[in-house]
């Protein structure tokens, strides 16, 4: 038997035909290892090294690429609710090649620590990111800030604690903020609320069909993925349920919900929003109030896309950041001739 099927794959061609097999069966029967494999592979095109950095006994996980000190400034990338650093790849493949570009695991999520409560409140995650610009240097000299969703509330607090360490900041679709408008989402988070019942949590999927409904939540194109990638998306979420659970708890609570919009005042580095106008999570009423309250923010709303920028229009996205950073050195460079 054994010599049977070696003779086979001789035949065929051996070298080719052993990996095709190995991603043939990896695809049927460990979707989710497949989908970690292929961000690997991405990451390494895109010129990401992973790397761990610690502050006492907490670690970090990061990806990163380029280093800091070029014509822009660094960029440091806060990824949304239940991601990972990988979720920044499509945007960060428009990026120029010597851009430097950090993107950090958020407090408990994929390779970073996992503590405690207290760590995943908005103001839990700004102490642990500010411990991780520490630990990497960041602080060394000021670098712009990029956060979308659960990301953006955490960037724009940080901006408003450590205005000293920042150049200035994007916020894609930020949580944390009083919205003229509810969404779709806000809404059955009120309703869920108001009756007091322990219902799914659309954000936290546990079945095939909770996951193609959190996808169309949050994307206003539809995806349209092969049923074992949604296998394999899904098959990496469910052991850590539990833990999203704890975070989203947290970040919606009466400590976190507000966050961003009670820190506004303090906010004094240039900011930009770019927000999907189609956004089911987050209402695009949220840009308005950002623009009313942080003077000169500079707001890009994008048609046809929904809370998932980065997934949806990571091109743009990609342009519209590095336009703002080339106009906010063009604008400092002005600054730097008048004084």
């Amino acid at each position: 038997m054994e010599l049977g099927v070696t003779k086979t794959i001789m035949l065929a061609g051996g070298i080719l035909v052993v990996p095709i097999l190995a991603f043939i069966t990896s695809f049927i029967f460990w979707p989710g290892a497949l989908l970690k494999a292929y961000n690997w592979y991405w990451r390494r095109r895109l010129g990401l090294v992973v790397h761990y950095s610690h502050s006492g006994s907490y670690r970090f996980c990061y990806s990163s690429r380029g280093t800091p000190g070029g014509a822009t400034p660094s960029l440091l990338m806060l990824h949304g609710f239940s991601a990972t650093k990988d979720m920044w790849l499509p945007v960060i493949k428009h990026f120029p090649r010597n851009q430097h570009v950090v993107c950090v695991d958020m407090p408990g999520h994929e390779g970073t620590s996992r503590t405690c409560a207290e760590d995943y409140s908005i103001q839990g995650q700004v102490g642990r990111i500010h411990q991780f610009v520490q630990s990497v240097g960041l602080d060394k000299r000021p670098f712009h800030l990029v956060g979308t969703s659960m990301g953006g509330n955490v960037a724009g607090v940080y901006a408003a604690r450590y205005p000293a360490h920042l150049s200035s900041v994007s916020l894609l679709c930020p949580a944390g903020l009083v919205y003229p408008t509810d969404s779709e989402f806000i809404s059955y988070l009120r309703e869920m609320e108001k009756n007091q019942k322990q219902e799914a949590i659309p954000l936290i999927p546990t079945t095939p069909q909770e996951l193609e409904n959190m996808l169309k939540l949050c994307c206003h194109t539809p995806l349209n993925l092969p049923r074992q990638v949604m296998r394999g998306l899904l098959e990496n979420r469910i052991p850590n349920n539990d833990f999203y659970r704890e975070v989203f708890m947290e970040i919606v609570g009466e400590k976190s919900r507000h966050s961003l919009q009670e820190h506004l005042h303090l906010i004094t580095a240039p900011v930009q929003v770019i927000w999907g106008k189609e956004d089911q999570v987050l209402d695009v009423s949220g840009a308005a109030v950002l623009q009313a309250a942080v003077p000169g923010c500079q707001v890009e709303l994008l048609d046809n896309c929904g809370h998932s920028v980065a997934l949806e229009r990571p091109r743009k996205a990609a342009k519209l950041i590095m336009d703002f950073l080339s106009a906010q050195e063009v604008s400092g460079e002005e600054v730097k001739k008048h004084s």
